[in-house]
């Protein structure tokens, strides 16, 4: 019972942490994109495919 006076202050200042994290994240405007998803995922700007590559010159390379 003793590990519990060590532990509940812990664990509610780890909360207080991480609530201080969000409520920091939102002052900052870091959730404020609205646009930017929606534009990005139709962009071809950023696709993740991998650029075709061209084959070497080389005759002796193997495919």
């Amino acid at each position: 019972m003793e590990v519990l006076a060590i532990l509940i202050p812990v664990s509610l200042g780890l909360g207080l942490l991480g609530l201080l994290a969000f409520v920091w994240s939102l002052r900052a405007r870091q959730y404020d994109d609205p646009d930017g998803d929606s534009a990005r995922i139709l962009s071809d700007d950023y696709d993740d495919a991998p650029a075709p590559r061209d084959p070497p010159s080389d005759p002796d390379y193997p495919d």
